[in-house]
């Protein structure tokens, strides 16, 4: 899909100059002043403003204030393309929120550099905004049908990057798992609500079921080649793997499961005794540290057990970070990007 080019000058010279550069590249829109400017974003949303300083009715300066106001997602760039040479208007374009500034006489080939340098940004940022918008849906959506308010994944995708780091992760690593892991449990899509919901323990027939969650989830994340996709088809069908080979669904062991399963599902562990549960009140600290220590070497990796002790202290501020939000407010619901909607107490 081509994107669109608004070129903003009051000189129709310029105009054509500018036309000749881009057109076989890109849809173009035109004004020749700030009127026209903020009628054609608003009309056109392109993903570039390719603007004049001087022009008769508006400093532009002013105008890219009130484009960029124009946009709230900060996705369109703006150029400016100008006869003025000095530092001064320079350093005021880019404090308005420009992101290049060009100076007239223009070159074709810098115009069409800087242009193709700006949009493939903008490329870019929309893969990583669309990314972010199916990591939320397909987080809520695997937990739709939980009992909880939902915070649990978000919470529990916080801990997984605590612990990715006290593993030794880099932060690019670990700041990945955590977008990944909570799409963990994706694949509950494909599970009746009947099981999802019952009131008491499954029986063998339900559990068997339920045990095809993790190749549910694997099915569905791994049709996307992107990294964080890949990352999360991977954790979707190992987290309920276990060290020492009993779990579930190919009975893996030991390094045989991926360490960030492994990550995950200690995190989802720790997250899942820590809450309040319909049939449970939360655990103790204690209780829980010590229900983690008894599995060292069964459901979970023995280092990363101590990786697990080393960070409990970030791990227990996260989650009185979370504890705090939730106090404060009378909770209704909690947003795809765990945040929450609600009202405040006493209201």
């Amino acid at each position: 899909m081509q994107l669109t080019i608004l070129i903003v000058d009051d000189e129709p010279s310029n105009l054509a100059i500018m036309r000749n550069i881009l057109r076989e590249q890109y849809r173009l829109a035109f004004a020749r002043s700030g009127a026209e400017a903020e009628a054609a974003v608003k009309r056109h949303r392109p993903a570039m403003v390719l603007l004049d300083i001087g022009l008769p009715d508006t400093n532009g300066v002013e105008l890219c204030r009130r484009l960029k106001a124009l946009d709230p997602d900060n996705a369109m760039r703006v150029i400016f393309v100008t006869g003025y040479r000095d530092v001064a208007h320079e350093e005021a374009g880019f404090q308005a929120g420009c992101v290049d500034y060009i100076v007239k006489p223009v070159s074709p080939s810098l115009v069409r550099a800087r242009v193709a340098a700006h949009l493939a940004q903008v490329r870019t940022s929309a893969l990583e905004r669309s990314h972010h918008d199916a990591i939320l849906m397909l987080g809520h959506a695997g937990h739709y049908n939980d009992s909880d308010t939902g915070a649990h994944i978000w919470r529990m995708a916080a801990y997984a990057r605590e612990l990715a780091l006290a593993r030794g992760w880099d932060a690019q690593a670990a700041d990945q798992l955590e977008q990944a892991a909570p799409m963990h449990d994706t694949g509950k899509l494909g599970i009746p609500h009947t099981i999802l919901r019952k009131n008491g323990p499954l029986d063998a027939a339900e559990w068997a079921i339920m045990r095809t969650h993790p190749a549910i989830g694997h099915a569905i994340l791994s049709q996307s080649s992107a990294p964080v996709f890949q990352l999360a088809a991977e954790v979707a069908l190992r987290h309920h793997e276990k060290w020492d080979g009993s779990g579930y669904p190919d009975g893996l062991a030991g390094s045989a499961i991926p360490e960030s399963a492994r990550i995950v599902a200690l995190a989802d562990v720790f997250d899942a005794l820590s809450m309040a549960r319909p049939y449970k009140a939360p655990w103790p600290i204690a209780q829980i540290t010590g229900y983690i220590m008894e599995n060292r070497g069964k459901h979970f990796e023995p280092a990363l057990v101590d990786c697990f002790v080393t960070a409990l202290p970030t791990l227990l501020d996260v989650r009185s970070r979370w504890q705090a939000r939730e106090e404060a407010m009378l909770v209704h619901d909690i947003n795809f990007d765990g945040s929450i909607v609600a009202e405040r107490a006493g209201k």
